[in-house]
Formats: structure tokens, sequence, C-alpha cells
């Protein structure tokens, strides 16, 4: 399966910002106690903590798949996944410091491994495994909404819509549909001059209509790529579509893709 890029990002803003947070704490609390605060042995002290967590990260992923918290008898398992992640993680921050401190900067540096400072850690990363769990389940559930819909299977698309108009239902060819755009919580069908309401939205509509030939070309505006008769540069590097019934409607740049592969644009 391949990597969701996204996901790769988030985590690595998210413990850039979590790394900047963390270094400016312990330097402001070091120099309250009369301690070394300066900026490299803040960033050694809570890099090795973060890098630590980063390698992690990939089991905490695995664990979802093998019990995923959707199903809720598996609650259980993650209470108790949090001690051995928080020895994992005192472990491997504690060897990470050694070998700084200790192997490279030949500076002394003590490994305070005793039962009270594991469980001082263990009570700090319940916080943190939490927050890291939930952002593993949520984050899924967030980046889908930004994927583009999948099309309906062809057996299931309608091929027509019923619209009200003035008081009656009029049934509305989907192959006679112009351009739709949005409005609120309906959606605007332009058929032959006329306009038709339908409680739909654009994201819903997609996946109903024909890919090959309506397309998205702006957060706002749906087209018949056949109805389609002039396509021309415009600002910021958007474009701007004429239909043939004389209405103009922008091609968003975030939207060209998807136009260009039914209809490439030659400049």
């Amino acid at each position: 399966m391949k990597p969701d890029w996204r996901l790769v990002v988030f985590w690595a803003i998210a413990m850039a910002i979590s790394l900047a947070a963390h270094v400016h704490v312990a330097m402001t609390e070091a120099a309250r106690r009369g301690a070394d605060a300066s900026l490299g042995h803040a960033l050694a002290l809570e890099l090795s903590s973060h890098l630590t967590i980063a390698a992690i990260l990939p089991a905490l992923y695995w664990l979802h798949r093998r019990w995923p918290l959707t199903e809720g008898r598996n609650l259980a398992v993650y209470l108790l996944a949090v001690v051995p992640f928080s020895l994992a993680h005192s472990l491997g921050m504690s060897a990470l410091r050694w070998l700084w401190f200790i192997a490279i900067l030949g500076q002394p540096h003590t490994l305070p491994l005793s039962l009270d400072q594991l469980l001082y850690e263990l009570a700090k990363d319940l916080v943190v495994f939490t927050a890291i769990n939930a952002g593993i389940f949520a984050l899924p559930h967030l980046l889908g909404r930004i994927k583009p819909p999948a099309p309906l299977p062809a057996a299931q698309r309608p091929a027509r819509f019923a619209v009200r108009q003035r008081g009656r239902e009029v049934m509305v060819e989907t192959a006679d549909i112009d351009w739709i755009e949005a409005a609120g919580n309906y959606a605007v069908l332009h058929v032959k001059g006329e306009t038709f309401e339908i409680r739909s939205s654009l994201a819903r509509l997609e996946t109903e209509l024909d890919p090959e030939r309506f397309v998205r070309v702006h957060k706002s505006h749906i087209v018949n790529i056949t109805r389609v008769t002039e396509v021309t540069p415009w600002v910021s590097g958007d474009w701007r579509i004429r239909l043939h019934d004389g209405a103009e409607v922008n091609l968003s740049r975030r939207y060209r893709d998807r136009f260009e592969a039914l209809a490439p644009v030659r400049s």
C-alpha cells in the first residue's frame, strides 16, 4: 500500500511545532533553576524525545490496523499499550542522550532510569499517547473529506433528476444539463437556458454524474464538457470557460488537471 504523504507531512509539522515549544519551556525552566539553559542543551534533550516518538509512530499505526478503535472492546488494548509505549520512549530517548552527551561530546550525563523517573515519564506519556492515537484515528476521516469523491458505477448513475418548478415536479435529463452551480444547500442546474434547483451538494452530484462528461472546474461549478465552446487565460493562473449558452465560469488552477484530462488546453 502506497503511503499517504499528507500524513507524513502532518506528523513532521506536528513534531516540529512540539519540539520548538518543548525547547522553549525547557530553556525557561532551566534558567529558573540556575541550570544550563543553552539552546544546544535543551535541543539535544527534546530532540531525543521527539525522535524516539517518531520511531515508535509506525508501531502505533500497526496497533490501529490490528486492533481498530472503531471496535469498542479494543479500548482495553490501548490502555495496556501505554506502558510499553512509555518504556520504549524512556529507554530510546535515554540511549540517544547518552550517545550524544557521553559518547560524542564527552560530557557527563546521568541516565535517570529509576522507578520514580519511569513513573514520572509514564504520567507524561499518558497524555502524549492519547494525543497521538487521537490523531491517528481522526486524520484519515478528516483527509478523506478532501479526496475527490469516487463516481458511482455507470449502472447506478441516474439518467434524470426530478426537480421542483412552480409547484410541480419536472424531469431533467442529465445529458441535457449544461452546467451546475452551488447555491448553499442547493445546486442550480442550468438546462437549455432554464434553471432548476435541486437539494444536493456539488460533491454528491459529482458522484452521480458521468465523469467522462461532467467535470468540476471550480469549488462552485461543474460543467458538461460537451457544452464548452471556449477556454481562455484569465487572472492569477485561472482560466475562463465559455459555454454554448453564453455563460462564463472560472476554471480554477486546483481543478485544471481534471478538466484537461477530458479536454487538454493547448496554449
